[in-house]
């Protein structure tokens, strides 16, 4: 029998949490009609936001797996979420931003966020639960990203 650690019991709720949450974002879009976005490709698209960035800095931003984004975006652009672009800078790289039908969705997801946010000051959520959570996600963030050399963390202190 395997004993459950603090730190391997953190492993799997930060991937249920995910999975949970990928599944009310699933709601969301179904209660909208929304047929032509998965969850995971809503949350590429919110996360490019107003920005205009390239697949990989996608990856390197958005923390997708690299043969998983070239695939969402390929069907946001069939999808006219996203549009895309050759760089004027270099011809070779090709940059994609929200279209129209992406910032509708986009502000959906944002309402339903702060609607979120709203239900859960009812709770005992509090936002310094919140906040504290967040400071132990981020250490392991770091944690996880010494073990494999990897220097492109977001904090969100910038």
């Amino acid at each position: 029998m395997v004993t459950t650690t603090p730190y391997y019991e953190a492993i799997q709720l930060i991937e249920r949490l995910h999975r949970h949450f990928l599944d009310v974002l699933k709601l969301e879009l179904d209660r909208k009609g929304i047929q032509d976005i998965n969850n995971v490709q809503t949350m590429i698209l919110y996360n490019i936001g107003d920005d205009e960035m390239t697949v990989g800095e996608l990856t390197i931003r958005g923390y997708y797996l690299g043969s998983n984004v070239s695939y969402n975006v390929k069907k946001m652009v069939e999808n006219d979420y996203l549009v895309q672009e050759r760089s004027v800078h270099d011809k070779r790289s090709i940059r994609v931003r929200l279209s129209d039908k992406g910032s509708k969705l986009r502000d959906t997801i944002t309402e339903m966020f702060q609607k979120q946010e709203k239900l859960i000051g009812g709770t005992e959520l509090t936002a310094d639960r919140l906040n504290h959570m967040n400071q132990t996600m981020r250490l392991m963030e770091r944690f996880w990203a010494s073990q494999t050399n990897y220097t492109g963390i977001v904090t969100g202190d910038e």
